[in-house]
């Protein structure tokens, strides 16, 4: 189960809305939703939990490229959204398909594999190439800095994070509001 929450700065404050998902698939999506919820391309915080399990901070700032935090990569990885923004943070293609210039084309697509390599290389249970999720925080801790949460407050916080994030803000009320 998810809960979702685009928190968008205006002249008065801060409005918050809580968001379905349905419809985005990649950060792009994403963005385009929070730069929709944005007033005079000012910042918009979209905010994704997972069952207290992790969760993601992504900030908009009018066409910038959107900043991304999230509290547990490995176990945001195993879920669709947080897929979404690992990938991202970690480079990989939004479609998860390999670019044919880069693919080793040595003979054994066939699913042989490679003798040359050891276990877990060529035989499909290692990803070519991709790191994997580090089982912590991942992207940038400092996408809140100058909203009022430092570095060491947001990799701090576990559950609960949008409560706490919403009072840095000082956007308690409107948030409760919505939930």
């Amino acid at each position: 189960m998810y809960f979702a929450a685009l928190l968008a700065r205006t002249e008065d404050g801060w409005e918050a809305s809580d968001t379905e998902l349905d419809n985005v698939e990649t950060l792009t999506d994403l963005a385009d939703l929070a730069r929709e919820a944005a007033v005079d391309d000012d910042t918009v915080v979209a905010y994704i939990e997972q069952e207290g399990t992790w969760f993601g901070v992504v900030r908009v700032d009018g066409e910038d490229d959107p900043r991304i935090f999230v509290s547990n990569a490995a176990a945001a990885a195993r879920s669709s959204y947080g897929a979404m923004l690992t990938d991202e943070l970690l480079g990989r293609d939004e479609d998860g398909a390999d670019d044919l210039d880069s693919l080793d084309l040595d003979g054994t697509e066939d699913g042989e594999p490679d003798p040359a390599d050891g276990p877990g290389e060529g035989d499909g249970t290692a990803a070519a190439g991709a790191p994997a999720p580090p089982p912590g925080p991942l992207g940038d801790p400092g996408l809140l800095t100058d909203l009022g949460i430092g570095d060491k407050e947001l990799l701090a916080l576990d559950t609960d994070a949008l409560s706490e994030i919403a009072d840095a803000l000082g956007c308690t009320d409107v948030l409760e509001a919505v939930r």
